[in-house]
């Protein structure tokens, strides 16, 4: 299948604007990450004492932390919605520009 140069940059252009949501979401993806990773310290039990040999709750630590992600991812839900909704979209606008300029360039190939 050859495809002519201004089905190509339509192509390329697409494919750039798919990649640009795609790094969008993965941006916020990295920033929930970073903000995780700044809060650990404030999730972790204060050292202390152990009295009676009662261990800290090692399943608290967890909760506190799936608590603060889903705060952190729920602060972003829209945004993320929005960026995977595009996302979709551009993919399906993409298969269907080469599944109609597939069709258009074996028909030509078959007439020359």
């Amino acid at each position: 299948m050859i495809i002519p140069p201004e089905f190509r940059r339509q192509l390329t252009r697409m494919d750039e604007a798919r990649r640009q949501t795609q790094r969008q979401l993965d941006m916020i993806d990295r920033q929930i990450t970073r903000r995780m990773t700044a809060l650990i310290p404030d999730l972790l039990p204060r050292r202390r004492h152990y009295r009676g040999g009662k261990a800290s709750d090692p399943g608290a630590f967890i909760e506190r932390y799936r608590s603060q992600l889903a705060a952190l991812t729920a602060e972003r839900q829209p945004e993320i919605d929005a960026l995977s909704r595009r996302l979709a979209r551009e993919d399906r606008a993409i298969a269907s520009f080469l599944e109609r300029h597939s069709n258009d360039a074996a028909v030509s190939e078959q007439a020359s």
